[in-house]
């Protein structure tokens, strides 16, 4: 396995890692402030935009590089 093959999967394990830890802090704080089920989807929406947004620029990146 070469420096590139570890570094790609080695990112894609990490940062999905780091999303899981994020969605089990947003759910225990939901839960420890008593959100209800509008207060807690409204957590994960808002701050689940980020990881969205992570993963649009993502796929914005491969496609602009397979075009050019």
């Amino acid at each position: 396995m070469n420096v590139e093959t570890f570094e790609h999967i080695s990112l894609i394990v990490l940062i999905g890692g780091l999303v899981a830890f994020m969605a089990f802090i947003v759910w225990d704080l939901a839960k420890k402030s008593g959100a209800g089920r509008f207060g807690t989807a409204m957590l994960f929406v808002t701050l689940g935009a980020g990881v969205f947004g992570f993963l649009i620029k993502t796929v914005v990146v491969e496609v602009v590089q397979a075009a050019g």
